[in-house]
């Protein structure tokens, strides 16, 4: 294809499978919005006299993907911040969830999709309810969203006929629009049961065959905190146990949280290919406790990053859950080395890809969607200068920079956020619109 856009850079860093160190690097980016080339300018393509060059002043790598969110509760944060999960679910978030809209729903999706543009995230793997309003959201904010409608067996989806009208709904909506979509595939359709102990195992079951059916993701909550599957771990032993029984695993699954798996259910997720959704800030908020991440990884589970709801975390920035994950994974061991810079900001790019079975987001590679971000050195951070050696550089990335340095943002080749700003939506319109529609939930 040829080359629409050049990037340039002084560095570049491709998370590629050893997190290497590019300098002098361009990326191009062909017609169709995907990686053409990726490496030192001194061996990139002869550039047409059409293209589009653009000088970046600092380093350039993939947009961080999001493995677990529910960002439209940008509307319900702060609500309930001091109780511990299942008191803010039943006491808080439930009755205020009761009142939202579809408008609703898409102000607070699209205040999300441009929080975690400005933190470099162009990826979020969503859970939530009115699925069509946050499709709407992301397409006009431009980020890219895998998009799990919630499935809950609860009175509120007796309208749609309880939870089996829920997933025949999902169902219909693959068959006729695909499982990815828009600009660039900006939308991938999942389904999201949320969870073993809000869902009859029959439930889970259905859903795990719909899924394999139409090699759509499975996105549900596991093992989140001691106190929300006490009955299925008395009756399978585990909840992984539960879902491997009635074949869920067999598919394309990410599990968000997995804070209190066993050794055999950490075999289990590895043999079966599982993806785990690492989510250290809100699980640290909530007293849940933090996932065996050392011992995930040396099984060889795919690992990626979440920062769960923006109400119970309280924010989208991933560079958050970078650092935290580092820094709970060496605090458990008791090991400096536990997690290295380069494993971890891996675990927020091509990590959070293979956790939720993608090959065509999370690096910069040939063939690879042209998610990019750029930072800029331009701030303490990187005082130090990029002519500093590699290893010195990766770790001014991993624990000083944070969503601070982040400038510019493309996904599929588009540029959707400028010095900072959105391109395709006014923020303060966007903030506006959430502020609204918060006070409508709020009752």
């Amino acid at each position: 294809m040829p080359t629409a856009l050049r990037l340039h850079a002084p560095m570049a860093l491709p998370c590629d499978a050893t997190c290497s160190v590019v300098r002098d690097a361009v990326v191009d980016v062909d017609d169709t919005g995907r990686i053409s080339y990726c490496g030192p300018r001194q061996g990139a393509p002869e550039r047409p006299n059409d293209v589009i060059v653009r000088e970046c002043g600092g380093i350039l790598l993939p947009g961080l993907i999001n493995a677990h969110a529910h960002s439209p509760m940008t509307l319900l944060r702060g609500m309930g911040a001091d109780l511990p999960l299942l008191r803010w679910l039943n006491e808080v978030i439930f009755p205020a969830e009761a009142r939202l809209r579809p408008s609703d729903v898409r102000a607070g999706m699209e205040l999300g999709c441009v929080e975690m543009l400005r933190a470099g995230i162009t990826t979020s793997a969503e859970m939530y309810f009115i699925a069509e309003s946050m499709v709407e959201a992301t397409l006009a904010v431009g980020s890219r969203a895998v998009l799990a409608s919630a499935v809950i067996d609860t009175p509120a989806l007796e309208a749609l006929g309880g939870w089996r009208g829920a997933v025949e709904v999902i169902d219909r909506w693959i068959d006729a629009d695909g499982l990815r979509f828009g600009p660039g595939e900006r939308i991938e359709l999942a389904y999201g049961p949320h969870s073993a102990y809000l869902l009859p195992p029959e439930a889970l079951q259905t859903i795990g065959e719909s899924a394999q059916q139409r090699n759509a993701l499975v996105h549900t909550h596991v093992a989140e905190t001691l106190a929300e599957d006490t009955a299925q771990r008395e009756e399978y032993g585990s909840v992984p146990a539960l879902l491997d029984k009635l074949g869920v695993l067999e598919g394309r699954v990410v599990a968000a949280h997995g804070v209190h798996l066993s050794d055999e259910d950490i075999e289990l997720f590895a043999r079966r290919g599982v993806g785990v959704a690492h989510c250290p800030g809100s699980n640290a908020k909530l007293a849940s406790g933090t996932a065996r991440l050392v011992e995930l990884l040396a099984a060889g589970v795919p690992v990626g990053l979440g920062t769960d709801g923006p109400s119970s975390n309280d924010d989208l920035d991933l560079w958050e859950e970078v650092q935290l994950a580092g820094l709970f994974a060496r605090t458990v061991t008791g090991d400096a080395t536990a997690l290295s810079a380069r494993a971890a900001l891996l675990a927020a790019t091509r990590g959070g890809a293979e956790a939720l079975h993608r090959d065509d987001i999370g690096a910069l590679e040939p063939g690879r969607w042209a998610d990019i971000v750029h930072l800029d050195v331009d701030n303490p951070a990187f005082a130090t200068g990029l002519d500093a050696p590699d290893e010195q550089v990766m770790s001014n990335v991993v624990w000083a920079a944070g969503s601070r340095s982040v400038r510019d943002v493309w996904v599929a080749g588009e540029e959707v956020l400028n010095d900072r700003e959105p391109t395709r939506v006014d923020r303060r319109t966007v903030q506006a619109a959430a502020r609204t529609a918060a006070q409508h939930v709020r009752g």
